[in-house]
């Protein structure tokens, strides 16, 4: 059983998507949240009264996970509401996507940024809060099976993805002393706003009939998995890459 009763989560970019699957499932398994965003506030209210209906608390704060000092202050304006921080999960997201030969340098620095820089932020960030706490804690990074496959028209993504896995392995043995596990979700294809940047309904149902699974991931999907990762029952599990990828990789 899946018991995050007691425990804090912050979620970066949990205003929608994936970050709101996590927000949910994780309150439905009894923790508090800092739902995160950067520009959808009226979503983020959206989320956190579902973790208030859910039975938990939650608060909202933005901030720019490519910003060091934002993030240092989400961190302390969660440990200032709830006493505590026990699960970060690196989730905050950008993708613009254009051919090798005309993708400009601002669109890879942008991407790296929230995608890389972001997710080292947050994680360093709510590490020292764990390590200074001294009760173990939990890291997540959301990653992608584009870590893994070479997708066209997404270079900058998918070099921010497959730095994320490497890095979590890196700060996995590193923190393991402290019993503070760090470990990886790679989604598949996934029914997310972010994914209609890039494809039509028709496009997205289509693509769903291809996947050995024959459906899209769902944002309950991914957040299940996050709450069962960053709960006492992976106790064991540190420094690993889970996809919820419905069988996408196997296609490959």
């Amino acid at each position: 059983m899946v018991d995050l009763n007691g425990k804090v989560a912050l979620i970066t970019g949990s205003s929608r998507g994936i970050g709101h699957g996590c927000a949910l499932e994780m309150a439905k398994a009894g923790a508090n949240i800092t739902v995160n965003y950067n520009s959808h506030p009226e979503d983020a209210e959206s989320v956190a009264q579902g973790v208030r209906d859910a039975g938990q608390e939650a608060i909202v704060v933005q901030a720019d996970v490519s910003d060091r000092d934002a993030v240092d202050r989400m961190v302390e304006e969660t440990v200032s509401a709830f006493g505590r921080l026990d699960i970060v999960v690196c989730n905050a997201y950008y993708s613009k996507r254009e051919p090798f030969l005309d993708l400009s340098t601002e669109a890879m620095e942008r991407t790296l940024a929230v995608c890389l820089w972001g997710s080292f932020h947050t994680a360093q960030a709510g590490a020292r809060q764990m390590v200074k706490q001294g009760e173990g804690g939990s890291i997540l990074f959301i990653s992608s099976v584009l870590a893994e496959v070479a997708f066209p028209t997404s270079v900058p993504y998918n070099t921010s993805k497959a730095g994320i896995n490497h890095m979590c392995r890196t700060i996995a043995a590193e923190l393991a002393p402290h019993k503070i596990r760090a470990n990886v979700i790679e989604p598949g294809y996934t029914d997310t706003p972010g994914e209609r940047q890039f494809a039509t309904e028709a496009e997205m149902a289509e693509a769903a009939k291809g996947l050995p699974w024959g459906r899209l991931g769902t944002i309950e999907d991914l957040g299940q998995a996050a709450a069962f990762l960053c709960s006492g029952a992976a106790d064991y599990i540190t420094g690993t890459t889970l996809k919820v990828d419905g069988g996408y990789t196997l296609r490959t």
